[in-house]
């Protein structure tokens, strides 16, 4: 499925292909943890659900 989103600490919008079912969308905006309505989800592509921030984000974050 193809997520976008804006990033909360860059406020840079991006879209990601993740491997995830709207019914485990739903289950996380419904209250479930992340990690238990999308075990399959590495911690990158949950982190980017959740806040929108991309690994290159992370990475130019942690150079500053």
């Amino acid at each position: 499925m193809l997520i976008t989103k804006t990033s909360i600490f860059t406020n840079k919008t991006s879209s990601m292909e993740i491997d995830v079912t709207q019914d485990q969308l739903d289950a996380w905006q419904n209250g479930m943890l992340i990690q238990d309505a999308m075990p399959n989800l590495t911690a990158e592509h949950r982190e980017f659900i959740m806040t929108g921030t991309t690994p290159e984000d992370w990475s130019k974050m942690n150079d500053e």
